[in-house]
């Protein structure tokens, strides 16, 4: 009897110790640094907390540029947990800023099953689709899951001649190797004024969508809808950036056991990042007191991962000093 006793304590402890390695509990953050040529790659940090990160691989690129890109450099990086849980969607802008801004027409799609081995395909919007002749940018891609249509859809922002950057989308294939469908547009404000670094995500049946308006009062604007391709949006009309400095690359991150949300910023003219706060994704407030960090990020990601998942992370990347 006490045998059997002693089995069940010990498989009930040991259930609870693996149940907390598997449960998020941890952050990844993944970041370029800058607008060289050696910048522009794929960087990572982790947090405990969400609010102190330390770089991974002593700030130095994870991945390299010149292997998963056509032009050399990527930016933006932008990563995903899939629905199952385990599968990693990362989706890179294509570009090396030095060629100029209007220079890049691609994006790269990468899949990872433990965040340190990674496929990538370049997606060329320009050679994959007619009548593209005047695109001139294709800017800061990124994946979200559509529950209503069952897919991954990635959307980004693109420029075509003097029109306005414009949000469009596609849904990503079944190996997220390539899109499928021809790109259709996914948000233009009311006033047709160009938008790019666009965020979306999910809470209380409405999709979010963080964006930067661009030529008309620049700042990080919000639109909500119940469906994402319905073309229904109803527009915020404040700013909710906590700055009067010009900002870019918007990105949101639920914190871990809490109904609390960071948006976070590139206050890209001063080379700082600023960090806000908010339960409602209405009202932000500024936390950059709360916040370290040993890098000088641009625009990236945040997202929840697993003690596991931080483990393997140090094993390939090594465990930042201090953490």
């Amino acid at each position: 009897m006490d045998m059997k006793k002693n089995i069940i304590l010990f498989a009930l402890f040991f259930v609870g110790v693996l149940t907390g390695y598997c449960q998020q509990s941890a952050y990844l953050f993944v970041y370029f640094t800058g607008n060289r040529m050696s910048e522009e790659a794929v960087r990572m940090a982790v947090s405990l907390d969400g609010y102190n990160y330390k770089a991974l691989n002593g700030n130095q690129p994870v991945l390299d540029s010149r292997v998963i890109s056509s032009t050399g450099g990527v930016r933006d990086p932008h990563i995903l947990r899939c629905e199952d849980g385990k599968t990693f969607y990362m989706v890179v802008t294509d570009m090396v800023s030095g060629n100029g801004w209007s220079s890049n027409r691609a994006m790269v799609l990468l899949k990872s099953k433990d965040l340190v081995h990674w496929t990538s395909n370049i997606v060329n919007i320009q050679k994959k689709y007619p009548d593209q002749e005047n695109l001139k940018r294709v800017w800061a891609p990124q994946t979200i899951y559509d529950k209503q249509a069952g897919k991954y859809m990635i959307y980004w922002s693109m420029q075509h001649g003097n029109g306005p950057d414009i949000i469009y989308y596609a849904y990503a294939n079944k190996d997220f190797t390539d899109i499928e469908g021809e790109p259709k547009p996914l948000f233009l404000p009311k006033n047709e004024k160009s938008c790019i670094d666009g965020d979306i995500v999910y809470k209380d049946g409405l999709y979010h969508l963080f964006y930067k308006t661009e030529g008309n009062g620049n700042g990080i604007k919000k639109a909500t809808t119940s469906s994402l391709t319905s073309g229904q949006w109803t527009e915020s009309d404040d700013y909710k950036q906590q700055t009067k400095d010009a900002v870019e690359g918007a990105g949101i991150f639920p914190l871990i056991g809490s109904d609390k949300y960071i948006l976070m910023y590139d206050v890209y003219m001063k080379g700082k990042y600023q960090f806000t706060e908010s339960a409602d994704l209405e009202h932000f407030k500024v936390i950059d007191h709360a916040i370290s960090m040993d890098f000088h990020p641009r625009h990236g990601t945040v997202i929840p991962i697993t003690q596991k998942e931080l483990q393997r992370l140090f094993k390939a990347y090594g465990k930042p000093e201090g953490f």
